[in-house]
């Protein structure tokens, strides 16, 4: 069994995430408190809403630096959706707003000249590294489910694991050393999301 830590900033539901996260194998430790969140093998960081609102919630409860703790020693994290976006520098939801600041970037929204509905909902299509650990045994072109208004903007192309198309091709999926970060939700991609959750578990 993996000993997961899956944070609760308090912004949505993570029945789902834990769930899906104990389907593939995963002893989850759901948690707000920031001294739990060192104490496992790895961390999960969900996230739904603003930005803006989710930093607020991390913010309040002391986790911001209980996941940069657990960064430094090398325990691989995983940001879904607006936990992915809250790896950055700068959200640009509602006004700027801090991020973490433990990836370069920054998270902006979709154009509106873009031929597209905003926001982004449903499935859609993956085109990741050949050599993303992440993707193992992930078929290129696969779908994943997607719902967000924002995206990331990596300073670094080489913290791109993954790309999708959706008006405009942008980073919808990012690691560098022990830091993971997916756009889409995993936990209702049916089984390639239950794969790639499987893979996070099982990365070095």
């Amino acid at each position: 069994m993996n000993d997961v830590v899956l944070i609760d900033a308090g912004t949505g539901n993570l029945r789902s995430v834990q769930k899906a996260l104990e389907a593939v194998g995963a002893n989850v430790l759901r948690t707000d408190d920031p001294k739990k969140v060192v104490s496992g093998g790895r961390v999960v960081l969900p996230g739904v809403g603003a930005f803006g609102d989710f930093m607020s919630g991390l913010r309040a409860r002391g986790l911001v630096g209980a996941v940069n703790d657990t960064v430094q020693r090398g325990i691989p994290l995983l940001g879904i959706c607006v936990g992915m976006q809250a790896l950055f520098e700068v959200g640009e939801e509602m006004g700027e707003h801090k991020g973490m600041g433990l990836l370069q970037g920054k998270v902006v929204k979709f154009a509106d000249s873009l031929s597209v509905k905003i926001p982004h909902t449903g499935w859609n299509q993956l085109e990741a590294k050949n050599d993303a650990r992440l993707f193992d045994q992930v078929d290129a072109g696969a779908y994943v489910y997607f719902n967000h208004s924002y995206y990331c903007q990596p300073q670094n192309s080489s913290d791109i694991l993954a790309t999708t198309d959706y008006g405009i091709n942008y980073a919808c999926a990012v690691q560098c050393e022990n830091i993971y970060g997916v756009q889409f939700h995993p936990e209702k991609s049916q089984a390639i999301g239950l794969k790639i959750l499987k893979n996070f578990l099982e990365a070095k």
